[in-house]
């Protein structure tokens, strides 16, 4: 029998885990029973009892495994580790707060078998907030024109990936990754399967405008060019500007002398200007440095406080 490794990464996600894993479960005896599970949940530093839940999980069904992090590694280092961690034919990643149509999972399979070796879900629409998902489509299509790479609009990594893939991931070393990225860059030929995403089931998301902004600035620093052309071809084009009008206010001055009034105004108006400028792409190629300093120190993605159900595990293993 294949295997089908299911990773969820929870954070804060009582009221969901429980449910989650039973409709899982439920999944594969109804729809999947010729293929194993193995379901894993990795834990960013919950501060619920998430982890209280999994532990009970893990102890009634061997193929429920968890991993708990030391520390909260962020949004993107968790998942990515977590799948890393799977021993499945294929990998499947998604929520744990029901966004992601437990559905689904039965279709990936089925174009997965196709011999497709990526499978993903691409929101057509949503029942979270309009303007959200209004600001998230204009965000998709920026990046889409300004990465040098192609770019996939709407998925959020929620998707089956098979284990010739995993292996792809496993090699790449990469201390920040971004999956949506890696899978747009250097992906098999995949299948693009559309659904209406779901509200939240249950709890408070841990999403807010910085995680939001990290992710966002993530993306631009790894797949694009445009910040560091833009702060050159912006600073030239003012540098060049400020250079005629001096030149300007030099000649009319001399013609001028007693008549023409330099006057402080502009002078203020002009190094505001310029220093606003400045300031906003030095922080933007401090972005840049920033991605490339995470990087360089090559730290790792995770580090793992205990595992469960893992029969390479140097912890005690949970039966």
């Amino acid at each position: 029998m294949k295997t089908v490794s299911i990773v969820v990464p929870c954070y804060n996600e009582e009221e969901n885990v429980e449910p989650l894993s039973q409709a899982i479960i439920s999944i594969f005896e109804k729809e999947l029973p010729d293929y194993r599970y193995e379901l894993i949940f990795i834990d960013n530093d919950s501060a619920d009892s998430t982890r209280d839940i999994i532990r009970r999980l893990c102890a009634g069904n061997p193929d429920i495994k968890g991993i708990f992090n030391a520390k909260n590694f962020g949004q993107f280092n968790s998942p990515y580790y977590g799948m890393l961690q799977s021993t499945g034919d294929c990998t499947i990643l998604m929520a744990a707060d029901f966004q992601d149509p437990v559905e689904m999972i039965p279709k990936y399979v089925k174009e997965w078998e196709k011999g497709y070796k990526i499978v993903i879900g691409i929101k057509k629409s949503s029942k979270e907030s309009k303007i959200m998902y209004w600001l998230r489509s204009c965000y998709y299509k920026m990046i889409k024109k300004l990465s040098d790479v192609e770019q996939i609009e709407h998925f959020t990594g929620f998707g089956l990936y098979d284990k010739k893939f995993m292996d792809v991931l496993r090699n790449l070393d990469d201390p920040t990754p971004f999956l949506r990225g890696i899978v747009a860059e250097l992906g098999f030929k995949r299948k693009e399967i559309p659904y209406e995403q779901p509200k939240r089931r249950a709890g408070k998301t841990s999403n807010n405008f910085y995680r939001l902004y990290d992710a966002a600035m993530l993306s631009i620093t790894s797949y694009t060019k445009v910040g560091l052309r833009l702060a050159t071809i912006f600073g030239s084009i003012c540098s060049a500007i400020s250079m005629v009008v001096a030149v300007i206010y030099l000649v009319m001055k001399l013609l001028y002398w007693d008549r023409f009034p330099a006057g402080t105004a502009p002078m203020l108006i002009g190094m505001c200007f310029l220093g606003s400028v400045q300031i906003f792409f030095i922080g933007l190629v401090g972005e840049y440095i920033l991605t490339i300093n995470a990087r360089v120190m090559k730290r790792p993605l995770v580090v793992e406080e205990e595992r469960l159900n893992f029969k390479d595990s140097k912890d005690e293993e949970t039966t």
